[in-house]
């Protein structure tokens, strides 16, 4: 009861992934229709319902265009977890502020970058000009694309594949 199910909207826009038993408390209530159900059957005394995979709204939700959360894991991820300033991937992954707070950077998409410990200790609370050092890529606010949301349930679940790449 705990897997991932695909939520779309009524005009099968990806919205969210919630799980099983939320899922199939919309399809009992009529708030949604099952689209793919290839993990069987749930039986009850009485009755047998679908353990969906991917459902739809059976009416539209109108929202503002989602917008990725700035998180130390979003950063990693952005970045290819990779430092942004030797490009070696690391497991130990730090984040940096390119401007330093004490400086008047701000935390922000545009001044978080992903950094190896070591990078990060040699820039310390400098400038990248104080420290002569120089990113490989700038930084950026990822966009909110379905395939970047979803996509990672991917592996798990190929039967989304159709509904998210076409967003």
């Amino acid at each position: 009861m705990d897997e991932p199910v695909l939520v779309l909207n009524r005009n099968f826009e990806p919205l969210n992934v919630c799980a099983m038993k939320r899922a199939i408390g919309l399809i009992v209530v009529g708030k949604a229709e099952v689209l793919e159900n290839g993990r069987g059957v749930i039986h009850t005394p009485t009755t047998t319902f679908p353990r969906p995979s991917v459902i739809r709204l059976s009416y539209m939700i109108r929202r503002p265009r989602p917008r990725v959360k700035l998180t130390k894991k979003e950063i990693f991820r952005r970045d290819n977890y990779r430092c942004q300033y030797c490009g070696q991937p690391s497991p130990h992954l730090t984040v940096d502020h390119v401007i330093p707070r004490h400086k008047g950077g701000e935390h922000s998409w545009q001044n978080l970058v992903s950094a190896c410990p070591a990078c990060n200790r040699r820039k310390g609370g400098k400038t990248l000009q104080e420290a002569h050092m120089r990113l490989l890529r700038e930084p950026f606010e990822p966009t909110a694309s379905a395939s970047y949301l979803f996509g990672h349930h991917l592996k798990h679940n190929a039967e989304w594949r159709k509904f998210i790449e076409g967003w």
